[in-house]
């Protein structure tokens, strides 16, 4: 499992909200964080009601899925960071998913007809499907932990036939289900992204920092999109992620949403997001915050190096002024 360093996000969280109920892979990344796990964890029904929850203060931070390697964006997330809500991202975390069919207890595979879960997780499992339960009928609930516990809790529309979840191994533990088939994902390199999100605030820069803005153009016409994505060229800025989401004002009408390396408090990011709003009908700032990976603690303990060498190295330069 890879997930971003810990990070303060701002003073010391109280109550956190996150995508219910117990068992969600949500939750698993969320109490991956030493500091996030020592909050109150706040179940909610749906994601867009734990970004509602923070807005309105009633948690302090919301933990949601963002971006997941085999779908891609949770477009309900992205679209409501973009035009529903005025949230700052405060940290990313990468999760490695695996998904199980489970059932209650005396079910067999070959007595499924049917299969529970949300349908973003049972899409990431179509090979599975439709090798072992071609002919099993779907059932979408809000989250692969919904599905386990209606399952588990005996829910009289899912226990009126054989029914299965695709949910966490947590889950089946949780709920008292047996599991009937491990890992059924298609790709087993699968992962999830999952971002903190308050109502303002920006961590300070780490040295291996991510930043996530959506732009709006004036008009649509050739070259537009290449003026801005010139802005980073001419900085030399690596762009992470590049993804047009439709304006909900006409047919055609796109934004777009950036994620490049660096934070705003670097001064050629900060000119280069200047330039860009200056130029722009309008541009969102969602936020600069620690990158996850691997290779974020090796990076940021690099650059850290190198700073105090340097300050080290201008230090012994300025022994040397003549104090005449």
């Amino acid at each position: 499992m890879t997930q971003g360093r810990t990070v303060a996000v701002g003073a010391a969280l109280e109550r956190i909200g996150f995508l219910g109920p117990e068992g969600t892979f949500t939750e698993e990344a969320l109490l991956g964080q030493a500091d996030l796990a020592r909050a109150e964890p706040v179940a909610f029904a749906t994601l867009v009601e734990v970004l509602e929850a923070v807005r309105l203060g009633e948690v302090d931070a919301g933990f949601v899925p963002l971006e997941n390697a085999i779908e891609g964006t949770v477009r309900d997330i992205l679209d409501s960071l973009i035009f529903d809500f005025d949230l700052r991202i405060q940290r990313e975390v990468v999760l490695d998913i695996h998904l199980h069919l489970m059932a209650r207890p005396g079910t067999t595979l070959e007595e499924v007809t049917r299969v529970a879960s949300i349908p973003v997780a049972s899409a990431q499992c179509r090979t599975f499907l439709q090798e072992s339960l071609p002919n099993a009928t779907m059932l979408a609930t809000a989250s692969t932990a919904e599905a386990a516990r209606l399952l588990g809790a005996g829910d009289p529309i899912l226990v009126a036939q054989p029914t299965a979840a695709i949910a966490p191994r947590l889950a089946a533990e949780l709920y008292g289900l047996d599991i009937l088939a491990e890992a059924v994902e298609d790709h087993p390199d699968n992962q999830t992204r999952f971002v903190v999100v308050t109502n303002r605030g920006i961590p300070a820069p780490t040295g291996h920092d991510r930043t996530s803005i959506a732009c709006f153009q004036r008009t649509d016409r050739p070259g537009s999109l290449y003026e801005i994505l010139g802005q980073f060229a001419a900085r030399n800025i690596n762009l992470s992620k590049l993804e047009s989401r439709p304006t909900k004002k006409a047919l055609g009408d796109y934004c777009f949403i950036i994620d490049f390396d660096g934070h705003i408090a670097n001064p050629v990011v900060a000119d280069c997001l200047r330039d860009l709003r200056a130029n722009l009908a309008g541009m969102k700032f969602l936020g600069s915050y620690p990158a996850a990976g691997e290779a974020g603690e090796a990076i940021r303990q690099k650059v850290d190096n190198a700073q105090r060498e340097a300050a080290d190295w201008v230090s012994g330069l300025l022994e040397e002024l003549d104090g005449d």
